[in-house]
């Protein structure tokens, strides 16, 4: 098997790359950025959270660039919880051509797999943190439970008892939230992971799982139709998507402030002027009535960050989540 590139392996390769796209500008031209089309790598299989955002940028970021005669395609490369798709953007020429849409498990990846072929802050250049999703502790209407109280009595009865759905398995928003939940509260809980949210929510409405810790998106419709009852929802702010749900905060859990997020990146060694411009397109797409109304309407917080605020947040949600990890004693390393 290959071994890891080093990192001053990898640093070196991205200054080649970049010198060597400047070089192919410069001699066709110093055409203007961009004059072919753009490919936005989407880690996961289309349908998921990550695809739909993906799509709504990539629906108006052409026009944004002042390219509507360019395409800009969505290319999905599942597999490994992202990690894949993710190793081939890094892997790909800094030239602005080949990004990258990743959700929040994009911080955690390399506390789980050992074998990543890429480091998250020197292989990826942060353009833009798009959306955050807050969480929502959702339960099956037969839990004898509707507030935070009354969740943590009924789990302190009934040690080991009760089990919680996480959408995507080990290291993502939900599992690492119901974790810290557990050590805040002082309860037991079983992990049931599923590879997706929708099997995830099938089984809940079912009643073959009692909660899930899941992005609020996903639950409202069943919330609604009283197929499923909202607990809480992560942080300190109600969503306008269920106002009558009350946050953690207000429950008497502050720390659970998390919540799944999704950002844009590019190969790293990517140019300075290239990121900062898309990361401004990008910015201007979020401001469009329509695609604000398509991800407010799925209790979304458009965010629009700078580079390097997102790449400081990625810091934040790494060292984070590495430190539960640790604490909580989770074996998920793979």
């Amino acid at each position: 098997m290959m071994k890891p590139a080093s990192n001053a392996f990898r640093s070196t390769f991205h200054r080649c790359m970049a010198l060597a796209a400047l070089t192919i500008a410069t001699a066709a031209g110093a055409q203007e950025y961009p004059h072919r089309p753009i490919r936005i790598v989407v880690p996961f299989p289309a349908g998921g959270l990550v695809d739909t955002v993906a799509r709504h940028v990539a629906s108006k970021l052409a026009d944004a660039l002042g390219q509507r005669a360019l395409a800009v395609v969505v290319d999905n490369r599942g597999g490994a919880g992202g990690s894949l798709g993710t190793e081939m953007v890094a892997r790909s020429a800094p030239d602005g051509y080949t990004l990258l849409m990743v959700v929040d498990t994009h911080a955690v990846n390399p506390h789980i797999y050992r074998s990543l072929r890429y480091n998250i802050f020197t292989d990826l250049a942060p353009i833009s943190l798009v959306v955050k999703i807050p969480l929502v502790i959702v339960a099956h209407p037969s839990l004898p439970a509707d507030s935070i109280k009354e969740l943590v009595a009924l789990a302190k009865s009934k040690p080991g008892a009760l089990s919680y759905a996480s959408a995507g398995g080990a290291g993502t928003a939900g599992h690492l939230a119901a974790e810290q939940f557990k050590l805040l509260a002082g309860i037991d809980m079983v992990h049931v992971p599923y590879k997706g949210g929708a099997p995830a929510i099938a089984d809940l409405l079912g009643g073959q799982v009692q909660l899930s810790f899941i992005a609020t998106s996903v639950t409202v419709p069943h919330v609604r139709a009283n197929k499923l009852k909202a607990i809480a929802l992560s942080g300190s702010r109600r969503s306008a998507a269920l106002p009558n749900v009350p946050t953690t905060a207000e429950s008497g859990f502050p720390q659970l402030d998390t919540g799944a997020w999704v950002g844009f990146l590019a190969p790293g060694g990517t140019p300075a002027p290239i990121v900062s411009r898309l990361s401004r397109e990008v910015a201007n797409v979020l401001k469009d009535p329509d695609i604000r109304g398509k991800l407010t309407e799925q209790a979304m917080d458009i965010v629009a960050s700078t580079p390097a605020e997102f790449g400081a947040f990625v810091r934040s949600e790494h060292d984070k989540w590495g430190k539960l990890i640790k604490d909580a004693n989770l074996n998920i390393a793979q």
